[in-house]
């Protein structure tokens, strides 16, 4: 069911002419930053893959992807893409990238089974970007590296709304904070993966959660991960499971954690065998990425995917993400956020 918050007392600090110039800064600058940091080129991506053949992200294993008949390939079956996890890593291959270098793209991606709130959308746009490492780079230290270029390019797009916008304080406190699913559910015993995640994110401001996809202590993951992308089996130098993680910040206008990218250290082949078999799902090995991955054709990687819309909320300070992006929601949602000043686009 589509869900609508609107926070008492909220009001737009921008029209709409000053939304669509901060946006269009925000998207240009925060790029730049990003491909300056982490050795990024821009490449061209998909909005559809073929069906069957492993490319596309399963996400949590339930969602359904958008699919259509290609006349002139006989009917074959084309599926608008999720997200671009595998699809970069094979084209980090293809483009021989080398170690220490990658890619990055502007990825859109319908997702019909999205349940419509005030970040949740059927249309996702966001940067998806993808690095060569060696083995020597498979532990958390170069994962909570990467996460902190990440955060500084943040910080610095957020001084430059300040500059564009004076009505607009900065928020980001100047470091991340990094904690372990586990370590998180210990401290907050009593909360639910989503309470727990409020909970820390209010008191840092922004947090890394680290290990996600593989069972806590309670038998339960923190939130799902496909098995065949990010390794989160692996025993990291804390002694807990799992190379990957979510980046969240606070947003000061929901009063909530918001998600900003989901990255990690992907899976190697011994990872990739371990993870599908704990699912039950060896029968992927028969799949085209899948091949590749486990006949090492495919470089060892890290990579994720960075929210451009929501990222754009919390710096504009928007309380919807409908004010950000164009979509299709709900009629009603639509009249209730206009009768209360939110304009959704």
């Amino acid at each position: 069911m589509a869900k609508l918050v609107i926070p008492a007392g909220y009001a737009p600090l921008l029209n709409l002419k000053q939304t669509e110039l901060g946006i269009k800064n925000i998207k240009d600058f925060f790029q730049a930053n990003l491909s300056s940091e982490l050795r990024l080129r821009r490449v061209t991506a998909p909005l559809f893959v073929e069906s069957g053949t492993g490319i596309n992200d399963d996400l949590n294993g339930v969602e359904r992807a958008v699919r259509f008949p290609i006349k002139d390939m006989d009917d074959k079956s084309a599926e608008i893409v999720h997200s671009l996890a595998k699809w970069k890593r094979l084209t980090l291959a293809d483009y021989q990238i080398k170690r220490g270098f990658g890619i990055y793209t502007d990825m859109n991606a319908i997702r019909a089974d999205e349940e419509l709130d005030n970040l949740h959308s059927l249309y996702v746009d966001q940067w998806d970007w993808e690095m060569v490492i060696d083995d020597s780079d498979r532990n958390i230290e170069f994962l909570k590296q990467t996460v902190r270029r990440i955060y500084a390019a943040m910080l610095r797009t957020e001084y430059l709304v300040y500059e564009l916008f004076s009505v607009i304080q900065p928020e980001l406190p100047y470091d991340i904070t990094f904690i372990h699913a586990e370590e998180l559910l210990q401290k907050y015993p009593d909360r639910d993966p989503k309470g727990r995640e409020d909970a820390i994110t209010e008191a840092y401001g922004a947090v890394f959660v680290m290990g996600i996809g593989a069972p806590l202590s309670n038998g339960q993951p923190h939130d799902g991960r496909a098995p065949d992308y990010d390794d989160w089996s692996t025993p990291n130098s804390d002694g807990f499971l799992g190379l990957n993680g979510d980046l969240l910040i606070w947003n000061p206008v929901l009063k909530q954690a918001v998600e900003i990218s989901s990255m990690g250290i992907r899976v190697n082949p011994e990872t990739l065998e371990r993870q599908l078999r704990l699912r039950g799902e060896l029968d992927r090995l028969s799949l085209y990425f899948h091949k590749r991955l486990m006949n090492n054709e495919l470089p060892l990687s890290i990579g994720g995917g960075i929210g451009q819309s929501r990222l754009c909320m919390h710096y504009l300070r928007k309380a919807h993400i409908g004010e950000i992006q164009a979509s299709l929601w709900p009629h009603e949602m639509r009249e209730e956020a206009k009768s209360k000043g939110m304009i959704l686009i």
